[in-house]
């Protein structure tokens, strides 16, 4: 194959590092007058533009962006393909929402058409928003899961999804049962995991929805196969932690259910975490689990503030999720802006440097991927974007107020949106164009 080598030009921006761990200015790198080479779809060289120009072959087609920022393509820990035709529901929290809303939606799925329709608009609001890799609920429907791989693949996109294991504690139309569920992973594993750049999450959807029969066989599918990933919910809302509690009194909490189960480990993401408590945090730390922090659905859930300090304190690997239905918006900007408030709520400060590192480098992490996306370190997968400083006239005229990188990055995040998004790449293919 001929070597197909592409540089682009513009301000540069990428996280190296957790500023909780190394202080902010050791975090990140940053290259006023940039340039990014793609080699085949992996990147090659990053640095000064003044450096790197001099090294290209004359024939090598440079893009030039102006008054752009190129960062990695931004990462979602934790987010319901089925929920997109229900996003913004109004009126309830977590329990009821569930059958007001989430499980009549959830129902359509069994149908080719309609989960082929959704998996195409899922992946195109993704890319819009710049996500360039999704840790994704299906339904309990395995077409769901092939919907939504299929349309990956055409893009070669690098996804993570599972199909969803309910077996009680739902309505009958939307249950599988501890064998059906075990069989139905097993199939979607064989034919989707590690092809290409799609990877396999075993999804049972929360303790209370699993018997104890279907958790012991989701913990028997990670250990049957390697590199499996898992997925699924803690400590949410109140309520839910209580109902965890009396389904499972010989348990000393909710993590302990997940723990027993042999579903923690350094491919299980837990999401939300709102109410974990000190020692919880030091166990998933323990066994290499991540968290997933989904600010926009612990306000609109009114669920809670979740405690990123003590995750920090920890050690604790933590993405960002976007959760959509129970969020409100697929854009991880957006996520970020409301990111930042829990924090302020907490009389704590949520730095723009963190938050870069919390939906790229530190989502990789959490999915541990970094040596694959999360930076723009040569050797890692060409998923980037390139965002645009006049998106709309507000971010234009405030960011000519801007003194410096630190300033311009938390306004793209307090004002950016979908529109902030000029391109996305995946695997040095444009995959979106605004």
């Amino acid at each position: 194959m001929p070597l197909t080598r592409k540089a682009y030009r513009a301000a540069i921006l990428h996280s190296i590092a957790d500023p909780a761990i190394v202080g902010i200015e050791a975090s990140y790198e940053y290259f006023e007058d940039g340039l990014l080479v793609i080699d085949n779809g992996q990147i090659s060289a990053v640095g000064h533009a003044s450096d790197l120009l001099p090294t290209l072959a004359a024939d090598i087609e440079v893009t030039h962006y102006q008054d752009a920022l190129i960062t990695p393509g931004l990462i979602d820990t934790h987010i319901h393909l089925p929920q997109t035709g229900m996003v913004g529901a109004y009126g309830e929290q977590l329990l009821d929402w569930l059958n007001t809303y989430t499980f009549p939606c959830e129902s359509q799925f069994a149908d080719k058409a309609h989960a082929d329709e959704v998996a195409d608009i899922f992946i195109k609001e993704l890319l819009r928003n710049g996500t360039t890799t999704a840790l994704v609920f299906g339904s309990v429907h395995p077409q769901s899961v092939n919907s939504f791989f299929e349309a990956a693949e055409k893009l070669d996109l690098r996804m993570i999804a599972g199909k969803v294991m309910m077996d009680r504690n739902a309505p009958d139309y939307l249950t599988d049962t501890a064998e059906s569920g075990y069989q139905e992973s097993k199939a979607l594993i064989e034919r989707w995991h590690g092809k290409g750049r799609l990877h396999y999450a075993v999804t049972p959807r929360f303790a209370p929805t699993s018997t104890p029969e279907q958790l012991a066989l989701a913990g028997q599918l990670l250990g049957e196969y390697p590199d499996l990933y898992m997925q699924t919910h803690i400590s949410e809302n109140k309520q839910e932690v209580e109902w965890v509690k009396e389904l499972f009194p010989e348990r000393k909490g909710y993590l302990d259910v997940y723990d027993h189960y042999k579903l923690l480990g350094e491919r299980s993401v837990f999401a939300h975490g709102v109410h974990l408590c000190d020692d919880e945090c030091a166990r998933l730390a323990q066994t290499g689990s991540a968290v997933a922090f989904c600010p926009t659905s612990n306000f609109f859930l009114g669920s809670g503030l979740f405690n990123l300090p003590m995750a920090e304190k920890h050690k604790l690997n933590v993405g960002l999720g976007t959760d959509v239905g129970g969020g409100t918006s697929f854009s991880l900007l957006q996520t970020l802006n409301e990111a930042y408030k829990v924090m302020q709520l907490q009389g704590a400060r949520l730095s723009p440097f963190k938050s870069l590192y919390l939906a790229t480098l530190g989502g990789a992490r959490a999915l541990r991927l970094e040596d694959k996306i999360g930076t723009l370190r040569p050797g890692t997968d060409a998923d980037f974007l390139v965002l645009d400083y006049n998106a709309t006239p507000l971010l234009s005229y405030r960011l000519k107020q801007a003194n410096d990188i630190a300033e311009r990055l938390f306004v793209l995040m307090t004002l950016g949106d979908d529109r902030t998004v000029l391109q996305t790449y995946a695997a040095g293919q444009l995959v979106h164009q605004r």
